[in-house]
């Protein structure tokens, strides 16, 4: 499932208009056809990702040691060990307890819970399989990772081309088959994800709003929260899909639209991260005193980031932290 560059920027007005009459239009098609079931955001019945996860961040090709500490601070900032008094707000962890509704709204006798953490880290430096990369070599990278209970995140420098990056996406995520474990006789599915650096190939259609936009409303950019214009926009590449994966990983979980191009639960809502947000204003956000910087939430390491906002399945809404 790709974060695709028409979801960032040309469908912006479309789809925010689209989704503010989100709810009242899914009432409606209860005695709707096929085509008009496409348009409702529903959970089809398949399984979602549950028990302790690792995330395992295979880097392929350069990124200083404070470009990875970036992603990695936003992994260990998922799940916060701090307690929750002392964690400034609003934090990395709330925005992801929103995904917590998904678990619980599925009628089960047996809640499921789901625990992320930073697992292994894998570096490639020496671009072992070149500098322009198919989506099987995103996979054969994401295959390096650990096969049972991980999410492996392939991550590719600003200097490496990918198959269908800036063109039409900004990133992916999909699942594989396990080549060495097995659970009863049979190789499970293995979940991946795929993020570019756009900070030279296509930051306006893939940092926004850290950089101009290519198309659509134009505004200034915003400061980025780590400086980073490349790296900021990864994270929320990064978060949009990696709250897709953890809800439809194989494809039959919850999404919007069709299975070949579904509208998961960040991608749902394009182009919000704070209120009152509209085609090319991101919302109200909070501003760093110091640096001018625009977040929306705090982060291990006294990070701040910008995530995007999340589908609620329990109210219709697109959900924000501020």
């Amino acid at each position: 499932m790709a974060l695709t560059i028409p979801m960032k920027i040309t469908m912006h007005m479309l789809l925010f208009a689209f989704f503010l009459t989100f709810a009242s239009a899914g009432r409606m098609l209860s005695k709707s056809g096929p085509e008009q079931d496409l348009m409702v955001f529903k959970y089809h019945n398949g399984p979602l990702l549950t028990g302790k996860i690792s995330i395992n961040l295979i880097w392929y090709g350069k990124f200083s040691p404070s470009q990875r500490a970036i992603i990695a601070d936003f992994i260990t900032s998922l799940s916060s060990s701090t307690h929750s008094s002392q964690v400034i707000q609003p934090s990395v962890a709330t925005w992801w307890k929103n995904i917590e509704k998904y678990y619980t709204s599925i009628k089960s006798k047996k809640p499921s819970t789901l625990q992320l953490c930073l697992g292994h880290q894998i570096l490639d430096e020496n671009y072992s399989l070149g500098k322009s990369l198919k989506m099987q070599q995103i996979e054969q990278l994401a295959a390096t990772g650990d096969q049972m209970n991980a999410i492996n995140m392939v991550l590719t420098s600003s200097d490496v081309a990918v198959e269908g990056f800036c063109s039409s996406k900004c990133g992916t995520h999909g699942s594989l088959r396990s080549k060495t474990a097995t659970v009863r006789g049979k190789s499970p599915k293995l979940a991946y994800i795929w993020v570019g650096n756009s900070e030279t190939q296509c930051p306006g259609q893939c940092a926004w709003p850290f950089h101009q936009p290519t198309y659509g409303p134009q505004s200034p950019p915003l400061v980025a929260p780590n400086n980073d214009v490349g790296l900021d926009g990864m994270i929320i590449n990064l978060a949009s899909l990696l709250a897709g994966t953890v809800t439809n990983p194989f494809g039959n979980g919850y999404f919007q639209g069709p299975a070949d191009a579904p509208l998961e639960a960040a991608a749902a809502c394009p182009g919000i991260y704070g209120k009152g947000a509209y085609p090319g204003y991101a919302g109200e956000l909070k501003v760093d005193a110091t640096t001018g910087a625009s977040y929306n939430a705090h982060g291990s390491n006294a990070r701040k980031y910008l995530l995007p906002a999340i589908y609620d399945p329990l109210t219709s809404t697109c959900s924000t932290l501020v």
